[in-house]
């Protein structure tokens, strides 16, 4: 990390001097950042936008160009050796190319002066590549390939010919065998099926005798192609090798403080655990190793999206958004060791004093009104929940209770069972979709149209759990119909009507920008945090496990 730039201590351009600093530094999971990380990141972004369009393609004017690419950036406020208060700015990634502007904190490994080994090994690999290409796009390969494509079609149909007169002449015997054994003697009998099963073995040696030189002929037509593919296979495999060994090495050189001085590399830090591509070169890493490199205090974290959103997550600008979980916790976890952290609020149980209403109670089910900040079923850390409750409530009752989940922060109607031998019938509706749920949910900005499909599928984003994201080659469909019921100046009232129950469905379907393109008011993942989160399940609709009646039950929402 070089550090001969002085510039990346940034003064306030504003008095701070009436602001009280925090007592202990930020816990970089989850938080509010605090009032001076807020204007260090204000004095960031203003910076930002005063950049020409050669700085970076940030895609704020047009998102859609094809180069466009949003960025998360950081600040972390900190005082100097003088006892003055300023800021850090770093950005996720790298940017520019190798070149780090002034502003911001270089990255944590520079490939320029200390990685001959990094930028031989890539010039290596991209040598590879590009053998790679040419053989794969070589037009006597290609040629080769539809020669033996069409060897092999040739192939595949003369064998199935042989198979179907070996079915005929198995036919054809069943039929004499039949007729015989009506109409000859024992003793010609027992010659007859002599002679069938000489002639099912005779048969069956002479397909596979033909199959046999069939498969033979075009493995000596194929061998100039097999001789080509292994060449490429080969080369393949040795750069597989080689960007592993090049990967491995990179990570020896990452090494990351923390504020005792104990360094330790990518290999330390993930010794138990599968290394994420790029860990490390997240912001709040890189604005913790200056720091600690440059004797400067860290006060506060700050980090924020810059720019259009990814294709696949859920990212707003000028938004602030806590550090990764795949790929900072590890690392932050080590360079945080020894400095007094906030408590993580997520240890906090928002729900532990809110009652769990009932909304409607037999001898085989019971309905609930779940309040936000509950959750539906243990956590890690809480165990308080309304399965936990309903335990308690029901001590006699043996086997699973509850039936389907709501989100934590999602509140509204949650149904059980007093009798697990119901479960599986009232579960089932869920997977036949016989069950009918309608949440209302409070939108924030104005939702074109009036009512319409949100079809994207859902997968975890591994990286940063719990959020879920977009993704068409492995996400599991996602089905979210929706209606609006009213509209104010900047917010928007919706019916939604899940056809699908995927984590996180209706909050990812409304913020996304192939969604609605706003966010839930208080979703606190995928928009701006508030009270609450405004999504309620309103309405439920299912047949009762005994007396298979239709039942409706509905709950008004706190926020409407």
């Amino acid at each position: 990390m070089n550090l001969k730039k002085s510039l990346r201590f940034t003064r306030f351009k504003v008095p701070v001097s009436h602001l009280t600093l925090p007592r202990k530094f930020t816990f970089p999971f989850y938080y509010e950042p605090h009032p001076l990380a807020v204007l260090a990141a204000e004095q960031l972004q203003e910076y930002l936008a005063a950049q020409p369009p050669s700085f970076h393609n940030f895609g704020i004017k047009n998102p859609n160009q094809p180069n466009a690419t949003g960025k998360m950036f950081g600040v972390l406020v900190v005082k100097n050796k003088e006892g003055e208060i300023g800021f850090l700015s770093a950005f996720s990634g790298k940017m520019l190319g190798e070149k780090t502007p002034d502003l911001f904190v270089p990255n944590l490994f520079d490939t320029n002066p200390n990685g001959a080994f990094y930028i031989d090994g890539s010039r290596e690999l991209n040598e590879m590549t590009r053998q790679i290409e040419e053989l794969e796009s070589d037009p006597h390969l290609i040629e080769l390939q539809n020669i033996i494509k069409k060897e092999k079609n040739i192939v595949k149909k003369k064998i199935e010919a042989l198979k179907s007169e070996q079915r005929a002449a198995k036919a054809d015997r069943k039929k004499r065998r039949t007729i015989g054994k009506a109409q000859l003697s024992a003793t010609d009998y027992e010659s007859l099926l002599d002679t069938l099963g000489k002639e099912s073995i005779a048969k069956r040696n002479q397909v596979r005798d033909a199959e046999n030189k069939l498969m033979e002929g075009l493995k000596k037509k194929s061998a100039p192609l097999l001789a080509l593919e292994d060449k490429i296979t080969s080369l393949r495999n040795a750069r597989k090798e080689k960007s592993v060994r090049l990967q491995q090495a990179l990570f020896t050189h990452y090494q990351f403080l923390n504020i005792k001085g104990v360094k330790k590399n990518l290999h330390e830090i993930f010794k138990d655990i599968p290394k994420p591509s790029g860990a490390g070169e997240c912001a709040a890493p890189k604005l913790l190793q200056y720091a600690f490199m440059t004797k400067l205090e860290p006060i506060a974290l700050n980090e924020f999206w810059w720019g259009v959103s990814p294709a696949s997550e859920v990212r707003r600008h000028r938004q602030h958004y806590h550090a990764c979980i795949g790929k900072c916790k590890p690392i932050l976890t080590h360079m945080l060791e020894g400095m007094e952290v906030d408590d993580n609020p997520m240890l906090i149980n928002p729900a532990r004093d809110k009652p769990l209403p009932v909304l409607y109670e037999d001898d085989e089910v019971i309905l609930v009104n779940k309040p936000s900040g509950l959750l539906s079923t243990p956590g890690k850390f809480i165990p308080d929940s309304v399965q936990n409750r309903m335990e308690q409530r029901f001590p006699d009752v043996k086997g699973a209770m509850i039936i389907h989940r709501l989100d934590m922060h999602t509140s509204g109607i949650l149904l059980l069972t007093k009798n697990p031998l119901n479960h599986k019938f009232l579960q089932q509706q869920f997977v036949n979709r016989t069950i009918k749920k309608r949440y209302i949910a409070l939108l924030e900005g104005v939702v074109e149209g009036e009512a319409g499909r949100i079809d994207l599928p859902l997968r975890t984003d591994y990286d940063n759990r719990p959020n879920q994201m977009i993704c068409y080659k492995q996400g599991r469909s996602a089905i979210t119909e929706w209606e609006v019921i009213g509209r104010t100046e900047n917010r928007t009232l919706v019916y939604f009507y899940p056809l699908t129950g995927r984590s996180h469905q209706l909050r990812v379907h409304a913020a996304h920008k192939l969604g609605l393109g706003c966010p839930i008011v208080g979703d606190d993942l995928y928009g701006t945090k508030g009270e609450r989160l405004c999504l309620h399940a309103e309405r439920l609709e299912f047949y009762h496990p005994v007396s298979r009646e239709r039942m409706v039950i509905e709950v008004e929402a706190e926020f409407c």
